[in-house]
């Protein structure tokens, strides 16, 4: 390493510790890589995303910190690791099984040969008969296909399993996804916001509000349509909700039909706005059934907004919106609550 770079990048991670134990980051090798190119100014976009992170949060949360270096940081070969490793561990227990019963095959081919040729020396000692050479040389024949078997089975193994390897390659960028990511919505998943919550509750979270929400009737258009006509209901309220979060807020697939959105410095306020805003774009959504071709409408969703509050853990904060939620509902749906 040159003296220059060695400057550089002390210099760097000089400005990186301080900034991660000022923002409460773990000192990971994930974070480390995330903050050292942060503050190098290597990659404008990370640096935007992470300042209005920083903004709004004054934490670095740990699912979009990850979200972060896999997007700006992480090369294909590492990236490889995220959700090829369990892969591939699934398909070598399977091929360690195949090894096995290959060995046990072998051992047992082994075992009849040994008999065999301790047969072709009684051969010659006792004067068997030509029938009872012929029996023995048929075993021989039978045992002999037995072991061919084995042996295709194992390589065949073997080749399933390279194809196998060579499609979780074509498949990385979409593997990476799903550990974070609903596939369906695009959404972040409820794993990402529980994740998320808990480490928003550990900061500053004056202000943090939450919202869920609840696409209304939503097993009418299962009933009616099929799920082919429901499953585009999620995509479009989740191209919807991605398009509204801005100032910091997040939106997530909370489980089922309902979503969630966590929006810090917010009050209670302007995240009844906000949700709002979220039920009069869903309001105007309109779908084209690919059955029948028939325009699809009266898309609606109710809400429940809470703000945390001292005393407040994670349950009694979600229990409150969702509280509020269904009172929505009871009300007669499509609408936010409280008024």
């Amino acid at each position: 390493m040159s003296k220059s770079l060695f400057t550089e990048s002390t210099k760097n991670l000089k400005k990186a510790v301080p900034l991660m134990m000022q923002y409460k980051v773990p000192t990971t090798p994930l974070n480390y890589a995330l903050w050292y190119t942060y503050v190098s100014n290597e990659i404008p976009e990370l640096t935007e995303e992470l300042d209005n992170l920083l903004e709004f949060h004054k934490v670095c949360p740990p699912v979009q910190a990850e979200s972060l270096y896999r997007t700006f940081v992480a090369d294909k070969a590492e990236s490889s690791t995220w959700k090829l490793r369990n892969d591939i561990e699934k398909m070598l227990i399977g091929l360690t099984q195949s090894i096995k019963d290959t060995s046990e095959d072998a051992n047992k081919f082994k075992s009849t040969l040994d008999k065999t040729f301790s047969d072709l020396h009684r051969v010659q000692d006792e004067g068997w008969s030509i029938e009872e050479l012929m029996g023995l040389f048929r075993e021989l024949e039978g045992n002999s296909k037995k072991i061919h078997n084995a042996t295709n089975f194992f390589s065949s193994s073997l080749n399933k399993a390279q194809q196998e390897i060579e499609s979780l390659k074509t498949q990385l960028q979409e593997s990476q996804q799903l550990a974070l990511y609903d596939s369906l919505t695009g959404l972040l998943n409820r794993h990402s916001f529980d994740t998320e919550l808990s480490a928003l509750l550990q900061s500053d979270n004056s202000g943090l509000c939450l919202i869920l929400g609840d696409i209304d009737h939503f097993k009418k258009f299962n009933d009616q349509y099929g799920h082919l006509l429901g499953d585009q209901v999620l995509r479009a309220v989740g191209r919807r909700l991605i398009e509204s979060d801005r100032d910091g807020s997040k939106s997530y697939r909370f489980g089922g039909e309902e979503f969630a959105i966590l929006l810090p410095k917010s009050g209670l306020r302007r995240a009844r706005q906000f949700a709002e805003a979220v039920r009069v774009k869903i309001e105007k959504l309109t779908l084209r059934d690919k059955r029948s071709a028939n325009l699809v409408g009266n898309i609606s969703a109710s809400f429940g907004v809470s703000e945390f509050t001292p005393g407040d853990t994670l349950t009694t904060f979600i229990a409150r919106a969702d509280e509020l939620l269904y009172k929505a509902k009871r009300l007669g749906r499509n609408r936010v609550m409280p008024p």
